[in-house]
């Protein structure tokens, strides 16, 4: 077996198109390390949740030169056999370590297939390059980033035509496609690709706050907003974005303002870490902030503190919905299986269709109806989409700018983002919800824990009668179940992007008029505990 694997790492390494990364392979090989030529040849990374997404190594099981060139020729295959050759196609990068190298790759591998292809002018925030897709009439864009993943990972995801991740069957094609692809050193390239200016990004701007009209909230100039890039490429994005719609310039956090592949300041720069968010809540304690917003890497995905406390991603969700709804923002609201409940009861009171999807923007951009076309979307995860009409994906600078309006309404009546939390509980009751999150060196546990809930589901859930649904048999299938009673919703399902079982878990409490929120938080929290406890039993771990 080392036989065949080091032969199998030098054919590779002979193909490969990368003088640093052919090295690194034949230097493994030459040292006979069975052990780190494994996982590099276990297997080749495949569209998952968010396309190519793995670590920064050589090899078929990583991020590299060679890869990506493959990567790109496969799209280039399917596109031609899809009715789309020769047309236009946009790629953007962050400042991940490579990402502008993947991204010129992308581009020559493209432009030797046919392709008109532009490269964004510098590292961008992946939102730029969603709204470029349909801004610029391309039939696909790739964006080279691994979003909020650890700094020696990297990723590429892909959009098509309409300016949203591909979906089945599409993700599959594309991987046949490149399997499909012969050596990489010996994939046709050109040069014959130009870099775009500044313009797109500033339509981009211009685009985002037509879309969310901030001109209708008069006092927004006396807003103070703490502010964190995390290491990322979004902070010049979004100052443009606040001073476009005349709010006050946000506080940045010092050390996180640049870009920084190795995000020095954060043990994983993914803001729903415990602790990602230390720095941005001391700067807004010292600033006086009225909100403090951090923004992931690529700046999709936003997160919220207020008075002191990090809101959840259900929290924001139904904060946001709630405003776009007040201002006779009509039409349908989306969410994933995986977020709470308490934004399609909002919905429901204000007689606007709401979709429930599957896991990923590239199912919430695709809900609505003609009649109801999407107009609204979020994730528990952190992703909103309020200005869909601009980005078909997640958003987290459009929703950094629609959080900070919406605080400076609640602000002209002394009010903040947890008072209308507040509010929201007393008129819908308060929906708590939470995970049970199991991360496994062995991803036999997460298959046996699946088998188990679907053989023996529990038939109660905190007392209450619950309803046993697998979504592996839905129209689409998802690799999740549902179990759903009265005032009682648990999903569990595997995650997508690493090795984790997730439960998420929710409960309605009921508001009394007697009791209050305070007594109302303290059960939601007991019920919670109590959920995590019976679905770790019943899932075995």
């Amino acid at each position: 077996m080392t036989d065949d694997l080091l032969a199998t790492a030098r054919s590779w390494a002979d193909a490969d198109p990368h003088e640093g990364d052919r090295a690194e392979i034949l230097a493994l090989v030459e040292a006979g390390d069975a052990a780190s030529l494994g996982p590099r040849f276990a297997g080749p990374l495949t569209f998952g949740t968010a396309g190519l997404r793995g670590p920064l190594r050589a090899g078929p099981g990583g991020m590299n030169a060679a890869v990506v060139t493959r990567a790109a020729a496969g799209l280039g295959t399917w596109l031609h056999r899809t009715g789309s050759a020769g047309g236009g196609i946009v790629i953007g990068f962050d400042a991940r370590r490579r990402s502008d190298e993947f991204a010129r790759i992308s581009a020559a591998v493209l432009a030797g297939a046919g392709f008109a292809v532009q490269v964004l002018p510098r590292a961008l925030p992946t939102p730029v390059l969603s709204y470029a897709v349909r801004h610029l009439g391309c039939v696909a864009g790739i964006m080279v980033t691994a979003s909020h993943n650890p700094p020696d990972d990297n990723g590429y995801k892909v959009y098509l035509g309409d300016g949203a991740q591909l979906v089945p069957p599409a993700d599959r094609e594309i991987e046949a496609a490149i399997a499909a692809v012969g050596p990489a050193r010996e994939v046709p390239l050109s040069d014959g690709w130009l870099t775009l200016g500044d313009d797109v990004a500033e339509d981009y701007v211009v685009a985002v706050v037509a879309a969310l009209e901030p001109s209708r909230v008069p006092s927004r100039g006396s807003l103070r907003v703490a502010y964190t890039a995390m290491h990322g490429v979004g902070a010049d994005t979004t100052r443009a974005v606040f001073a476009a719609a005349g709010l006050a310039e946000p506080v940045s956090v010092p050390e996180q303002d640049e870009p920084d592949p190795t995000f020095r300041t954060v043990a994983f720069p993914n803001p729903e870490e415990p602790g990602a968010t230390d720095l941005l809540k001391a700067l807004a304690a010292r600033s006086g902030a009225d909100v403090a917003i951090a923004e992931d890497p690529d700046a999709d995905r936003c997160a919220v503190v207020c008075d002191g406390r990090q809101l959840t991603g259900d929290e924001v969700g139904a904060l946001l919905a709630d405003w776009l709804l007040r201002r006779g923002v009509r039409g349908t609201y989306a969410s994933s299986l995986v977020s709470g409940s308490l934004m399609h009861v909002i919905a429901a009171a204000h007689g606007v269709p709401s979709e429930e999807t599957p896991t990923g923007f590239k199912w919430i951009m695709r809900a609505g109806s003609d009649s109801a076309p999407l107009v609204y979307g979020y994730e528990e995860a952190l992703g909103y989409t309020v200005t869909p009409s601009v980005a078909r994906d997640k958003d987290g600078i459009s929703a950094a700018l629609a959080v900070s309006l919406l605080a400076a309404e609640l602000k002209e009546s002394g009010r903040t983002l947890v008072d209308r939390l507040d509010e929201l509980a007393q008129e819908h009751g308060l929906f708590a919800t939470g995970q049970l999150s199991a991360r496994v060196e062995d991803l036999s546990v997460i298959s046996d824990a699946m088998a188990r809930v679907r053989t023996d589901p529990p038939a109660t859930l905190l007392g209450r009668a619950v309803a046993f649904a697998d979504l592996a048999l839905e129209d689409p299938p998802v690799e999740a179940v549902r179990l759903l009673g009265d005032g009682v919703r648990v999903i569990v399902r595997p995650s997508g992007t690493e090795p984790k079982l997730k439960a998420y878990l929710e409960t309605v409490v009921p508001v009394h008029q007697d009791a209050g929120l305070i007594a109302a938080r303290g059960r939601g929290e007991d019920e919670l505990d109590q959920l995590r406890a019976e679905m770790s039993a019943a899932l075995g771990l």
